[in-house]
């Protein structure tokens, strides 16, 4: 039977491997977002098709990113969104944004309704959306305008991956109090969360993949 953990559990998980082993969340925000992107060319059936990637400021926007770079890695054409500035990204996410960008893939801030329009537009000539808005940490119903782009990704009819847990969904109890990613897989990290089998999490989670980061056993 599959384990699943709260999000306050895979909190105390990350901080054991960092303090006890010695792993920096640097190295399981490599292997989270390189398992993320595996599924994404699973997704595209080896095609090299055009994917968006839609991200916030925290940790999962910085796995996102590196998922980004892994595509171009494997020819898949990437246009990176961010739902904030860089000086609010965290220092983790931060560098992976950096080097995605020097790796040739500008990442587009989304802020104003001028830049949704212009992820509206873009969404019409992709493959598939990665989906890397809100981690487990998410609580309550997205603000302006993340309610909004959320509802644009939705309305692509796109497939949609969603990195942990879809945006919008709370990842302990499975409600989604307001716009949230309809999601045709998540890869969530680590061991799935509560939140995925509770409530709402069936309907939005889609297909539920999970990756191994490399937490200690």
């Amino acid at each position: 039977m599959q384990k699943y953990i709260t999000p306050a559990a895979m909190q105390r998980l990350d901080r054991l491997a960092e303090e006890r082993y010695g792993i920096p969340p640097l190295i399981l925000m490599e292997n989270a977002g390189r398992s993320a992107a595996e599924a994404v060319i699973r997704l595209l059936k080896g095609k090299r098709k055009r994917v968006v990637c839609v991200a916030g400021r925290g940790n999962n926007g910085g796995d996102g990113f590196v998922c980004c770079r892994h595509l171009l890695n494997k020819g898949v054409r990437v246009e990176a969104f961010l739902m904030d500035g860089k000086k609010a990204l965290t220092p983790d996410a931060r560098l992976n944004r950096d080097i995605l960008e020097k790796s040739g893939c500008p990442v587009r801030r989304v802020a104003t309704p001028a830049d949704v329009r212009l992820l509206r537009q873009s969404l019409k000539r992709r493959a598939c959306v990665v989906d890397a808005i809100f981690g487990i940490g998410f609580r309550g119903a997205p603000r302006t305008p993340y309610d909004e782009v959320i509802a644009v990704i939705n309305a692509s009819g796109s497939p949609v991956v969603s990195l942990d847990v879809p945006s919008g969904l709370d990842a302990l109890t499975g409600r989604a109090h307001g716009a949230c990613i309809r999601a045709s897989a998540t890869v969530t990290f680590g061991y799935p969360k509560t939140g995925l089998a509770r409530h709402d999490g069936p309907l939005c989670a889609g297909r539920i993949l999970v990756a191994d980061i490399s937490l200690p056993r």
